[in-house]
């Protein structure tokens, strides 16, 4: 069971490698708020890809989303497993940020009291961080998933993987807690401010 007092008006970053469960406890945390603080005050920004075999996926493979305010695109790629070169790999990035963006401005437009995004490193590797920073101000509650790991060691030369990981680090001086999720064992390490 999730506590819902723990992440309540609070941001909350999961991070971990390929595998780790960083989705099915987003899916989790989606089904405590859905029953706990209803369907009119939770957005959903699904940035990940369709499915890939042995990665997580788009959330909507974990839980219901019918219900919620759920944005997200078919036709985003898997820049890294998909690219074949250099140049290949920074185009799908560019991709996907021209796809993730109109879904962020969605929500910038339109806010509701909580926040989740899945797959935050998606958008990252050529999206702006400050895009990002407006939804964590506007939102009472954010949640995020996020690749941070090993998996991933060649992005074909387009420097996607310094990019996503720098980000990421920034941005987690602006979360209140960030939990880690340990591939190895499944387990989870909390490092609260």
């Amino acid at each position: 069971m999730i506590d819902l007092e723990r992440i309540s008006e609070k941001k909350i970053l999961i991070i971990g490698d390929v595998g780790s469960g960083k989705t099915q406890l987003t899916a989790k945390i989606i089904e405590s708020l859905l029953e706990n603080k209803g369907k009119d005050n939770i957005t959903i920004i699904d940035m990940a890809p369709s499915v890939i075999p042995k990665i997580g996926g788009k959330i909507s493979l974990y839980t219901n989303v019918l219900k919620l305010k759920y944005l997200t695109s078919q036709n985003i790629r898997a820049p890294r497993t998909e690219g074949k070169d250099k140049e290949n790999v920074s185009s799908l990035a560019n991709l996907n940020k021209n796809l993730i963006e109109p879904l962020i401005e969605t929500y910038l437009n339109n806010p509701t009291e909580i926040l989740i995004i899945n797959d935050l490193s998606l958008y990252l590797h050529a999206g702006s961080i400050e895009k990002i920073e407006k939804c964590m101000d506007l939102a009472n509650t954010f949640i995020a998933n996020a690749y941070y790991g090993k998996h991933f060691s060649d992005d074909r030369g387009s420097g996607i993987n310094e990019r996503e990981k720098n980000l990421i680090e920034e941005l987690m001086k602006k979360f209140d807690e960030i939990i880690r999720m340990d591939s190895s064992k499944r387990q989870v390490h909390n490092d609260d401010k």
